[in-house]
């Protein structure tokens, strides 16, 4: 295995991590395929994953409810004796946070289920900016303090799916965040914070963790035949897995890339992948943004997120609601984009709060009808997103 040191927080990590958002199930989301996750854990471990991601709401029946990760990763790490030999992060659900005492409420509750006297990395979960307002006001930076201060928590930071320029605010208001986790693969350069948000990560000696490597699996699975002709192509053969993983170990601004892996043979292969070297040379970098070029036609419309439409005077997030639509379309996986669309844009801010009032069709530089765009997403997309 091969380990990269996480900024500032001195702390030498695999550069596969292990998340366990997506462990094997039967039946419903909330019910973990315990002796196969543990196989696919001990083998990790073994072969050198020693960062173990969790969140509080991972493997529930709902998407925002109290899961069963880290009652597992708890079970699972006190029986083995592999506490010592890992580090575990995990996050704080923001939305669930209304008054000052959530916060040490559900670290508590969280310390319990990890069955731990202390959480290495802990982060405020997928923050938007709603959210970080919410828990900036209510005291979120000096409960962070306190964590500090008493050793319950070790390293502070947050997970975000948000622009450049909030990320940029909010590591800027805090001078003890030492991780972000940030949505990264050679697909998403220019989505949410980016590279951009990257490049600053590294400026600023903040640990960089990196999630949907591929994208939900969707760079890997029913991929079509035009990438397929690309890849072959290469210099050096890979497999899609190889392509989107080291397309990340080969940036210097990538730490740790999270895999959430659903099988043994999963983790056995990117294991062994991230135990090698392997340089990626300038004509298979062009191939890969050929690669992302060629992913970028089968967009649903041209919105190019420009902003000129915005705001919309309803308060609807046309920029976000046309950005999903399209990744559904460009990766043929409508309930991987739904559950961005649902949890990442506010109930009043989706399509279907258009009253088609046209204000935004003049200033759209690609002449889209707009409100008609719109009406196409609500439709695609619904009212309600039953993922589990």
């Amino acid at each position: 295995m091969l380990y990269n040191t996480l900024g500032k927080t001195g702390l030498k990590v695999s550069r596969l991590g292990f998340g366990t958002m997506r462990l094997p199930t039967k039946g419903s989301n909330d019910k973990i395929m315990e002796n196969e996750a543990s196989e696919m854990l001990t083998y990790g471990i073994e072969n050198g994953i020693n960062l173990i991601d969790t969140a509080y709401p991972y493997h529930s029946s709902t998407l925002e409810g109290s899961g069963n990760s880290e009652i597992f990763l708890g079970e699972f790490l006190k029986e083995n004796s592999y506490r010592d030999d890992v580090l575990i992060s995990t996050k704080s659900p923001s939305w669930a946070i209304e008054k000052n005492e959530d916060f040490e409420y559900y670290l508590d509750k969280q310390l319990k289920k990890l069955q731990t006297d202390f959480i290495d990395i802990y982060l405020l979960h997928s923050l938007t900016v709603p959210d970080w307002l919410k828990v900036n006001e209510l005291g979120v930076l000096d409960f962070l303090d306190d964590c500090l201060s008493s050793g319950v928590v070790k390293h502070v930071g947050f997970s975000s799916h948000i622009e450049v320029d909030y990320l940029i605010e909010i590591l800027d208001e805090y001078p003890k965040w030492e991780v972000v986790l940030t949505q990264m693969n050679y697909l998403d350069e220019y989505y949410q914070s980016g590279t951009m948000g990257l490049d600053y990560l590294k400026e600023v000696n903040v640990g960089s963790m990196i999630m949907e490597p591929l994208r939900g699996g969707r760079l890997v699975q029913n991929i079509p035949q035009q990438v397929n002709d690309l890849w072959n192509q290469a210099d050096v053969k890979r497999t899609p897995v190889e392509w989107a993983l080291q397309y990340l170990w080969n940036r210097d601004d990538v730490d740790c890339v999270l895999s959430g892996m659903t099988s043994l043979e999963q983790v056995k292969e990117n294991v062994k992948l991230a135990s090698t070297e392997d340089t990626i040379n300038e004509h298979d970098s062009e191939l890969i943004r050929e690669v992302a070029r060629t992913y970028r036609t089968f967009l649903g419309n041209n919105c190019t997120r420009c902003g000129y439409c915005m705001p919309c005077p309803q308060g609807v997030d046309i920029i976000n609601c046309l950005t999903e639509y399209n990744i559904a379309h460009m990766l043929n996986d409508p309930k991987a984009s739904a559950m961005q669309y649902f949890t990442l844009i506010d109930d009043d801010s989706r399509a279907d709060s258009c009253i088609q009032c046209m204000e935004c069709i003049p200033f759209c530089t690609q002449m889209l009808d707009i409100p008609e765009e719109l009406v196409k997403v609500h439709e695609y997309f619904g009212s309600e997103f039953d993922h589990f």
